[in-house]
């Protein structure tokens, strides 16, 4: 029997083979969450002018050498409504917030600074001594027309619209949404809202990774449920040859109604590795079958906990790499530990935990991988490196964030 291979080689031989697949562009209002493509490259500058950044009196600071002194108030500038003059010797221009400052007005004098004085409020008095270039934000102070206002890759989030949405970009290039086909498996398996017959179970698999692939930018094509027949499996297999990747879930162990592997063996098919120094999730198979050995198989475990984990694991990293990321391991962050551990075996360990405000992750009693629902529970996966020591209670340890 082959040795089991370490997690970080198995998610290494997943990623090297994968790449970033096509360039779309979208609205930008479809945008949030995709992968930038392509640098971001600002068409205005921002602001747009010199404007200014309260409400009070655009003047010129020489013409205040001592309070209280009284200013001509020539006219006003409001946002969206710029005052086209030029401001002279002893004059001030009334201006609000957002307002372009005019041409000859090198501050600003907030109103709570000012008195306003004369027929109509034609004069102000300025009460209290200005500083210059106050109050002003400057042309371009933001960021200037042909800057790079985001390199690519990059995973957009709503603050990054908003900046996008200033830059005035309305089309955004992005990474195409990778399409994976989520195949369940067994005779056992029924869909949820179908009837559950004698020795039968929900699939927790099918619309729990199909989940995971939206949430990770994809786009998950349920394939349904494949019998454990081998000329149903092969069926199905082909119906995923125009997609990105097939993932399924169940078939991958060593029973006798374990039959993925063997439906999957063919001229076209190319096994990667198939078990992994891991828990849970030892089962997993990776490699690639169909014309030109083109389309990667992730060949999961049926228990819904290990799938789950390996999906985290695996199909995030393989997910990301198509749409132009890394497909780096996910990110461990020091937590404490809550609960003493045993020493670990030689496989590597995931364990649900539940994380408090303060960063002590305890981990839960019961690991079984059948259990979808402390996975559901779980904040974060605590990370034992093979042969580890037992450790106690307050220790630190590596966890993967769930959220």
């Amino acid at each position: 029997m082959p040795p089991l291979i370490p997690v970080a080689d198995a998610r290494r031989m997943i990623v090297d083979g994968l790449g970033l697949l096509d360039i779309e562009h979208v609205p930008l209002s479809k945008a949030l969450h995709r992968v930038l493509a392509a640098d971001a490259v600002a068409a205005v500058s921002h602001p747009p002018a010199d404007v200014s950044a309260m409400d009070g009196y655009a003047i010129r600071f020489e013409d205040v050498p001592t309070v209280p002194l009284t200013l001509e108030v020539v006219g006003e500038s409001g946002a969206g409504h710029p005052w086209s003059g030029t401001l002279g010797i002893g004059q001030a221009l009334r201006i609000f917030t957002g307002a372009h400052v005019p041409a000859g007005a090198n501050t600003i004098v907030m109103q709570e600074n000012t008195k306003a004085h004369g027929t109509n409020g034609n004069q102000v008095v300025i009460v209290e001594m200005p500083q210059p270039a106050r109050h002003i934000r400057r042309m371009g102070q933001d960021f200037r027309k042909g800057d790079v206002g985001l390199q690519a890759p990059r995973r957009l989030t709503a603050r990054d619209i908003g900046l996008l949405a200033a830059m005035n970009i309305a089309r955004v290039p992005v990474a195409r949404r990778p399409r994976i086909g989520v195949l369940s498996t067994g005779d056992e398996i029924v869909m949820p809202g179908e009837s559950v017959g004698h020795g039968q179970i929900v699939s927790a698999n099918g619309p729990g990774l199909s989940a995971f692939i939206e949430q990770q930018g994809g786009e998950a094509i349920h394939l349904g449920v494949a019998r454990d027949e081998l000329e149903a499996l092969r069926a199905a297999i082909a119906r995923a040859e125009p997609l990105d990747m097939l993932v399924t879930s169940g078939g991958v162990s060593v029973g006798e109604h374990d039959l993925m592997r063997k439906a999957l063996q063919s001229d076209d098919f190319r096994l990667a590795f198939h078990k992994i120094a891991m828990r849970p999730g030892k089962p997993l198979l990776f490699g690639r079958v169909g014309k030109n050995q083109k389309l990667p198989v992730m060949g999961l475990p049926g228990n819904p906990a290990s799938a789950m984990v390996c999906a985290v694991l695996f199909l995030g990293p393989a997910l990301a790499r198509m749409q132009g990321l890394t497909g780096d391991a996910p990110r461990t962050i020091p937590a404490r530990l809550g609960a003493d551990l045993k020493e670990n075996d030689s496989r590597e360990d995931y364990l649900r935990a539940a994380l408090s405000a303060d960063f002590v992750a305890t981990p839960f009693s019961k690991q079984d991988s059948g259990m979808i629902s402390s996975f559901a529970r779980a904040d974060c996966l605590i990370v034992r490196p093979p042969n580890a020591p037992a450790i106690l209670a307050g220790a630190s340890v590596p966890v993967i964030l769930l959220q």
